[in-house]
């Protein structure tokens, strides 16, 4: 029986492209040329829908080991291969929400990191890129010699072949732009697959297989696996990329903005020709797309050949302008005007790519809710009211902050914007963004910037949050912990304030505990 659980894994990828390749004669145009003709013919969408369902995936009866399961992306993983019929355990440190409840809702139990896990020997193990060396599963896995993959691997030959791909990378707005393009495709009848880095508010998951052919996945540039340190996305092979923006990040790995532009060109390398690139109009994009890309290159932003424009401060009301002229108004919920961005790369997309009828993406933009920890509202409490925000890079905090400053100048708030910092990320607790910290902070009313965590970063590297503190001024201080921010901010929020806690992590789950402590009065 094991024999032919291995030859079903091997043939499920080849049997989708065999599936692919006899719908098709040698007179037809290639696979991605097939939605691009549609958004030139104006086809409807419904119709390509009803045309372009992709085979159902294989049954698979094999038994998947996900280590690091409770990841954002690993969660979104185990989501994928439940639906494709594999038996799915998982380990990891400990189980948070929300993967905690995500995995819960499919029966998966997450236990700590042990040898034990892997018995029986499961078919497959997929290793998280926050394993490394030393975990004493990760070990055990090496010694029995079990099948290891990295999550990208495994959606490359598991989940993506016979999909038409599109993939959202770049700096800034990944996973809003990956969520609202999923929507837009789902709205158009399109049934999308999908990979989101985030919970979207319009879907009951971030992740989905899909019974259409577009799969829609963002592109991370952090590394596969502890034995894989190429950028996720260089495996996803994209016939839709949208490549929004490009600045440093992720100092871990990467020494300097050219080693990023480096996996970026390899991504590009993997494209047809056939292809489509919709562009953000930065610098830094034009330039690593001059050095590499074979596929047809359109830009999105304020210029460029889709183009958008604010029609109100806070980014509530826009319009998008097509290339031939058309235009569309969108009203939707989000604020900021770095979300209209995002939205008119996204419609571009749909557009350009899939042949949705720009009219129709505008209509499913104007519903779309959001990504959770995206300028969430989290509650109100004695007048204040409190926001989160994933925002942990200089460009997206002063970008969140603005759009914040715009709204309460619209709704005629009065009262002070609290701002919590809490650099977290690998890169936020380094030096590499300090000085461009106080600009960015620089339009909230009061700062408390949080001591980040030191381990394994050299002190020459590590952030100072006191030089921060002090180039603004007497408005910002340094936090030690949760406990010490709730203090200050029990103690000095009144009614009309508003607090937005900015952090890529938990930060002991302040924004509920400081609604609470409100409530008690």
């Amino acid at each position: 029986m094991r024999l032919f659980a291995l030859l079903a894994r091997w043939l499920r990828p080849h049997w989708h492209t065999r599936q692919q390749a006899t719908t098709r004669t040698a007179k037809q145009a290639p696979f991605f040329a097939s939605h691009a003709s549609l958004a030139r013919s104006k086809t409807q969408p419904k119709q390509v829908a009803a045309a372009r369902l992709v085979p159902p995936p294989y049954p698979c009866r094999m038994r998947l080991h996900l280590m690091g399961i409770c990841g954002v992306a690993m969660a979104g993983l185990a989501r994928l291969a439940h639906e494709a019929g594999w038996t799915i355990t998982g380990s990891d440190r400990a189980a948070w929400p929300p993967a905690s409840e995500r995995l819960a809702r499919l029966g998966i139990e997450v236990k700590p990191f042990a040898p034990q896990n892997l018995e029986p020997a499961p078919d497959l193990v997929v290793v998280g890129n926050a394993i490394s060396r030393g975990n004493p599963e990760l070990e055990a896995a090496l010694e029995t010699d079990l099948p290891l993959e990295s999550l990208p691997g495994f959606l490359a030959k598991h989940v993506l072949p016979g999909r038409k791909r599109a993939v959202v990378a770049g700096t800034h707005g990944k996973t809003t732009t990956t969520a609202l393009l999923a929507w837009i495709l789902d709205q158009a009848g399109l049934a999308p697959g999908f990979l989101i880095g985030g919970l979207p508010e319009n879907f009951p998951d971030g992740a989905r297989l899909g019974k259409g052919m577009p799969f829609v996945l963002e592109g991370d540039e952090y590394d596969s696996a502890f034995f894989d340190k190429r950028s996720k996305f260089v495996h996803y092979r994209p016939h839709v990329l949208v490549f929004l923006n490009l600045e440093f990040d992720h100092a871990d790995i990467f020494p300097d903005l050219e080693a990023i532009r480096a996996q970026f060109r390899q991504m590009l390398r993997t494209m047809p020709r056939s292809g489509l690139v919709v562009a953000g109009t930065d610098a830094e994009v034009r330039r690593t797309l001059a050095q590499e890309c074979y596929a047809r290159v359109i830009y999105a932003g304020e210029t460029g050949d889709w183009r958008w424009r604010p029609l109100a401060e806070d980014g509530s009301r826009f319009e998008v302008h097509a290339p031939d002229g058309a235009r569309t108004e969108i009203t939707w919920p989000l604020v900021g005007t770095h979300f209209c961005a995002d939205a008119c790369a996204a419609i571009a997309a749909a557009c350009e790519g899939f042949g949705v009828a720009l009219r129709e993406a505008a209509a499913a933009a104007s519903r779309f809710a959001g990504v959770r920890r995206r300028m969430t509202h989290v509650g109100e409490a004695n007048g204040v009211r409190v926001f989160e925000d994933f925002a942990h890079h200089p460009s997206a905090i002063a970008a969140v902050l603005a759009a914040m400053q715009a709204r309460r100048k619209k709704e005629g708030r009065t009262g002070k914007l609290w701002v919590v910092l809490h650099p977290a990320s690998q890169t936020m607790r380094r030096r590499v963004h300090e000085a461009r910290l106080p600009a960015a902070l620089a339009a909230a009313d009061h700062v408390l910037i949080a001591r980040p965590e030191t381990r394994g970063i050299p002190e020459a590297e590590r952030l100072r949050p006191e030089r921060v503190a002090a180039a603004l001024g007497t408005k910002a201080q340094v936090v030690d912990a949760p406990e010490e921010a709730l203090a200050v901010l029990a103690q000095m929020l009144v009614p009309g304030d508003d607090l937005l806690v900015l952090t890529n992590a938990d930060f002991g789950g302040l924004p509920r505990r400081v609604l609470a402590a409100l409530a008690k009065g």
